[in-house]
């Protein structure tokens, strides 16, 4: 195959950038998007260019490091994968793809199609987390868990904190993100104790960093993980209480 590359090229934060055309040859409908890449960058480098810069770890949809818009979209084309599981198979011999970076305020840009993502980490930091007493593990089956609620926890653990919510989200919202980082700790037993404040804590650090959520639902869609909208209604249930809480304390 013989892609047409459009990407967007910014040599830092504060530079400007713009588009430059790279013609991809010799990729296998087998590769990956982020293994195509390595092709033009192995052109690149040989030509004594400079690389394209993006994200990337593990390469198997877990770590959440890559990430970027391809044709508009975030993660590309395939529901429910992510830019590293998106494979050249989806595209024609010949075909043109438009690639460029997170846009979003809260996701200032590195370099070309890299991204600081930072504030998701803050957003963690401030309540994403459970205070247990230290020393060996209990075993598992000493606090019952109902099956139903463990389920709904998995799904929001699903998360990878990859951004595409964010990028998808027209306000630039984290919602999504914050609602799930959230549910997976209040819905169990071990979350409880801190549910309150680690819902106040963590929407208030979201808020400084992302725009409003008004249900447009492009951040579900565009989620590799797929997750579901839902628990943003959770969130801001948990959020309102615990503001009352507050209130009332």
């Amino acid at each position: 195959m013989e892609i047409t590359l459009r990407v967007w090229r910014q040599p830092g934060p504060d530079a400007p950038g713009d588009f430059e055309t790279y013609r991809a040859a010799g990729i296998s409908e087998d590769m990956s998007f982020l293994e195509m890449l390595d092709v033009v960058n192995e052109q690149l480098i040989a030509e004594n260019r400079e690389p394209i810069a993006f994200d990337h770890d593990c390469r198997e949809g877990i770590c959440g490091s890559c990430g970027f818009m391809i044709d508009g979209q975030a993660h590309g084309p395939q529901r429910g994968t992510a830019t590293c599981q998106l494979h050249m198979r989806q595209y024609t011999d010949g075909a043109e793809i438009t690639i460029e970076p997170f846009r979003a305020n809260g996701f200032p840009i590195v370099k070309d199609l890299a991204v600081n993502r930072k504030a998701f980490d803050r957003i963690v930091e401030s309540g994403g987390y459970i205070s247990v007493a230290t020393g060996s593990a209990p075993d598992a089956n000493l606090i019952p868990v109902p099956k139903a609620t463990a389920d709904r926890a998995m799904d929001a653990a699903a998360c990878i904190g990859c951004g595409a919510c964010v990028a998808a989200c027209p306000n630039g919202a984290g919602q999504l993100f914050t609602a799930a980082k959230l549910a997976h700790l209040n819905l169990l037993p071990q979350g409880k104790p801190e549910r309150y404040t680690r819902a106040e804590a963590m929407v208030d650090t979201m808020e400084h960093y992302f725009g409003s959520c008004t249900n447009m639902g492009e951040c579900s869609v565009a989620c590799p993980a797929e997750i579901s909208l839902d628990f943003i209604a959770l969130l801001n249930g948990e959020y309102a209480k615990a503001k009352l809480r507050s209130r009332r304390a």
